[in-house]
């Protein structure tokens, strides 16, 4: 048996050994011209998907080399010792068969995008003919089976390596979303409801809105390289039972909390981010303009000096949560020169009170006014998406984050909250996955067909291990992600999880739903709460096209 796992990881080592080598080999061959952009985009994809294989085959140590993500200087030559801890990589024969099923797949998904595109990526049409045998052993529906067969026991995609604090994490709040969350779930989903003060209130209680706010603010984030592994723990669990009612929940603490402590003043950080960190005040986020979504740069909503009042005018858009809010985020142009671009944007923390429903309006002596309409959405229902117009409304210059040494820093701090906030979607993605993933086994298991039981047959066994392998890995992914973005350098690599575990999601759910047959589609069934929550993944905190071609693609394209 042990020459066999032996068998499998080598196998898997083989595969992303070349994969790398080949993304590396493509990054400096590319270029990210508009008249390269599908190859480009081609690339990014994929190179997000063999950073999440070179994550899985390292996961359960500290010090993989995941964590530095991948980038043209670093991805040629082989997958050496000093990548992973020595002696192997902390699985066992679950972990490397799971390793091998996913690089395979990513392997084969590489050869469809190459193939007759071999000159424009830059490398020799035979590139993967030396790891055939080793492709072929990862896609082996005896391989399939036998991840399928461990799968159905244990309803898990495969070892998570938590540490015994982390594990103590993830049973607390797995507990309360049974209790609190599950039971709620579809009918907030259905009735577009809001999400109940008890829930709320008990997050609050447990610490959640403090995850990643230093401990010297009322958070609890104490720095070192593990810092934000509770938040993802933490952010999986309640994704599992309701994205739109919890998993979200974290988000906007998480970008706002950020903003604040890389640029707040210490007044400002003591003002706001113990509220924050203690669930006293709530937040959202009003970046997205109706005519630019993930150009943030293009932001018009002006805000003009009168005094000691900044007067903010324009509209924003798919401000989530911004009814229940006491803390809304706001980019606004303080640079009245649209020449200075991103250079002229600012951020505010404006102050409001909490509305529940689907629509708000505030009035100021003077005629100045703010209201929220709620958008209605395909799914991600609870905390409601609002449009927020903002007409000469007026809010105290100490609401600037970092005062006039936060005049055109705005932009650059919103880039930097969102590598948090990609990391916390890519740990929402893994919940959404790992909940899609045992409804798929219980249905399975239960369902007979032609006689036979659904999970008893191949195909059905075939997709519930590749669920697995995708779900595994982009769970492994964000563990070196959020080691990466802790300490400091990981843009890149929240970018990739980001992509990657968001558009995994998307076929998890979609396989889930079609082995429900007609049932899936029907509300009654969680899995059709699943799939449309999960469609909109790759729409937020940077779209799947934009993350590719403006910050993974660039990224790697440099040395």
């Amino acid at each position: 048996m042990r020459d066999e796992v032996a068998g499998m990881e080598h196998h898997a080592r083989a595969i992303v050994d070349v994969l790398r080598a080949v993304v590396g080999e493509a990054a400096a061959h590319v270029g990210v011209g508009d008249d390269r952009q599908a190859v480009a985009y081609d690339l990014a994809s994929v190179s997000s998907s063999v950073a999440a294989g070179v994550a899985l085959l390292g996961h359960g140590t500290h010090d993989a080399a995941p964590g530095r993500g991948l980038r043209a200087g670093d991805l040629g030559g082989d997958l050496r010792a000093g990548d992973l801890r020595a002696g192997g990589h902390g699985g066992g024969a679950a972990e490397d068969d799971l390793a091998l099923l996913y690089a395979a797949d990513v392997a084969a998904d590489l050869a469809g995008r190459m193939t007759g595109r071999e000159s424009l990526w830059g490398v020799d049409r035979t590139v993967l003919d030396g790891i055939a045998a080793h492709i072929a052993a990862g896609r082996d529906p005896a391989l399939l089976e036998r991840v399928a067969g461990r799968v159905m026991a244990t309803r898990e995609a495969g070892p998570r390596h938590l540490s015994g604090e982390l594990q103590l994490v993830r049973t607390a709040f797995r507990e309360f979303a049974a209790d609190q969350i599950v039971p709620v779930a579809d009918r907030i989903h259905r009735d577009d409801e809001d999400i109940p003060a008890a829930i709320i209130d008990g997050l609050a209680d447990m610490g959640c809105f403090g995850l990643s706010i230093p401990a010297a603010y009322g958070g609890y984030a104490e720095g070192g390289a593990d810092e934000l592994l509770s938040m993802v723990v933490v952010t999986e669990e309640l994704s599992r039972a309701s994205l739109g009612a919890a998993g979200s929940l974290i988000t906007r603490p998480e970008i706002i909390g950020a903003a604040i402590t890389r640029g707040g003043t210490e007044e400002q950080k003591r003002r706001w981010l113990p509220a924050i960190a203690s669930g006293e005040r709530l937040c959202a986020v009003a970046v997205t303009e109706p005519d630019c979504g993930s150009d943030v740069a293009a932001v018009t909503t002006s805000a003009v000096r009168d005094g000691e009042e900044w007067v903010l005018n324009g509209v924003k858009t798919w401000c989530t949560f911004a009814g229940r809010a006491h803390y809304l985020l706001v980019l606004a142009r303080t640079d009245p020169d649209r020449a200075a671009g991103h250079r002229g944007l600012s951020l505010f923390v404006i102050e409001k009170p909490s509305f529940t429903g689907h629509e708000w309006r505030l009035t100021q002596e003077g005629g100045g006014s703010v209201e929220g309409r709620a958008i209605r959405t395909l799914g991600y229902r609870g905390m409601h998406s609002f449009e927020v117009g903002f007409d000469g409304w007026r809010v105290p210059a100490n609401d600037l984050i970092g005062l006039d040494d936060g005049l055109g820093r705005g932009f650059y701090l919103q880039m930097q909250a969102f590598a948090n906030a990609r990391l916390q979607t890519a740990a929402r993605a893994v919940g959404v996955m790992q909940s899609a993933l045992e409804l798929a086994v219980d249905y399975a298991t239960q369902r007979s067909v032609f006689g036979r039981s659904l999970a008893d047959y191949q195909l059905t066994r075939a997709k519930i291990a590749r669920m697995a392998a995708l779900t595994a890995a982009c769970r492994a992914f964000t563990f070196a992600a959020a080691r990466a973005v802790a300490a400091g350098d990981g843009g890149l690599e929240a970018a990739q999880v980001k992509q990657v575990a968001c558009r995994a999601a998307e076929w998890v759910t979609r396989e889930a739903q079609q082995l429900h047959g007609g049932y899936g589609y029907a509300e009654e069934y969680g899995i059709s709460r699943l799939f449309v929550d999960a469609r909109v993944l790759s729409i937020f905190e940077g779209a799947d096209e934009v993350l590719a071609l403006r910050v993974i693609a660039r990224r790697l394209s440099k040395p």
